[in-house]
């Protein structure tokens, strides 16, 4: 079990953010599927970036991995039979894409993953829109959860499911793109939709043809790329709040405020507040500031619900983050664990069905717990950093997910974690 021990610090300096998880995902299962060898440059090296090239391996892409560059020989479109279980390890994207796509088979596909994929990642909607086009799609334990056996082929019709959650709304489009179609898919009550369009925004930049929403003709073909994996938006989330709750100037470099992710909006959202943050090309200057609270629709960058929690603890009046209630079906029950671990730091949070409600607090040590959540580990590290006395964080293994040179990084800002 790995502890982090954090005093209150000043932070100084700057980093480059690492590679989108999100998109180093998607990079790896497109170059698998495509005609050729595609070359991914800067990829996340991450537990969930291990689960997709395995995944992808047993589909039958070969793929080479060096320190800089993956090499892919996809597909052409047509995935093989899988000889082994698909093990997604923690990662949602890879349950749910990886589900999609077993159903473009005519051969049995399993697919399973940690405790967290097993019990917190809901599969009802994608199995539901499966089985509405011709698969066989179910979870093994009958509680549509993982683990999920899958049987193709998809046949061409059309399905409607619930968009609440963006990844079974990508998986569905990415399945019914491959297929023999054509497939039309109804998407009511959306919600995340910036994910979704960065799915599309890979479909646009492919070539891959579809109308509306959503009309696919299916057959999918492409040739083979080279992609370049950008910042990941939503790590920038955790140095930039660093840097506001301990009055520090930073900057973080390797931002790509042009590309789809949906975290960006975070920026603006802590613009509003009053954060002074400079946008210069590929690089953000944050400078001391003083924060307001405000009203937030965060359902367009969920993600950011543990950072923005801690980041209201030191804004001058009320934040009320809404429409959120998606985030507690992510790695954990976000909107409870996060309540829960401030509260324990003295935060003055009220936790509410679909958010939280944060009213200015000073903050003090306390002994902390991840949640096997990557993104409350991060959160807590920020919120320890503006706090009295010294806090431990338990269990952030998790970290490496999305930032594995999260602590090295942060140390060499001036955090001194031990």
């Amino acid at each position: 079990m790995l502890l982090y021990r954090i005093k209150n610090a000043q932070l100084k300096g700057e980093i480059s953010i690492p590679p989108s998880k999100s998109q180093t995902l998607r990079a790896i299962l497109f170059a698998s599927m495509a005609k050729g060898i595609s070359s991914i440059h800067n990829h996340l090296k991450s537990p969930d970036t291990d689960a997709m090239i395995e995944a992808c391996r047993l589909f039958g892409a070969k793929i080479e991995v060096t320190p800089h560059c993956l090499e892919i020989e996809g597909l052409d479109g047509q995935i093989k039979a899988t000889e082994d279980v698909i093990n997604a390890g923690n990662s949602g994207i890879v349950l749910r894409f990886c589900a999609a796509l077993g159903a473009l088979s005519s051969h049995p596909v399993v697919i399973t993953g940690d405790y967290s994929i097993r019990h917190q990642r809901p599969m009802k909607e994608l199995l539901n829109g499966l089985n509405q086009l011709g698969a066989k799609a179910q979870s093994m334990r009958g509680d549509n959860y993982a683990p999920i056996i899958i049987q193709g082929p998809l046949k061409k019709g059309s399905a409607v499911i619930q968009g609440t959650d963006s990844q079974p709304v990508s998986a569905l489009l990415i399945a019914a793109a491959f297929a023999e179609g054509p497939i039309d898919i109804t998407i009511e009550n959306p919600g995340e939709k910036p994910w979704v369009q960065l799915t599309l925004n890979w479909f646009d930049r492919l070539g891959i043809t579809y109308q509306g929403t959503y009309q696919l003709p299916g057959l999918a073909r492409y040739k083979s790329f080279n992609y370049t994996v950008p910042g990941d938006l939503s790590s920038a989330a955790f140095p930039l709040a660093a840097a506001l709750v301990t009055q520090s100037e930073l900057t973080l470099k390797n931002i790509d405020m042009e590309d789809m992710q949906g975290d960006k909006e975070l920026i603006f959202v802590l613009q509003t507040m009053g954060a002074k943050i400079e946008i210069d090309g590929t690089t953000l200057h944050i400078k001391k500031s003083s924060l307001k609270g405000i009203k937030v629709d965060i359902n367009d960058f969920v993600d950011s619900l543990p950072v923005l929690s801690v980041i209201a603890c030191f804004a001058e009046g009320e934040t009320h983050i809404y429409n959120a209630a998606i985030c507690r079906h992510k790695e954990c029950d976000r909107i409870h664990s996060i309540a829960t671990e401030l509260t324990k730091m003295g935060a003055d949070i009220q936790e509410l069905p679909d958010g939280l409600i944060i009213r200015p607090s000073r903050l003090k040590a306390a002994a902390l717990y991840s949640h096997h959540d990557h993104r409350i580990a991060m959160a807590l590290t920020v919120a320890a950093l503006g706090s009295d006395g010294e806090s431990s964080i338990s269990e952030v293994e998790c970290i490496s997910k999305t930032f594995p040179d999260f602590k090295e990084d942060f140390n060499y800002l001036g955090a001194g974690i031990l």
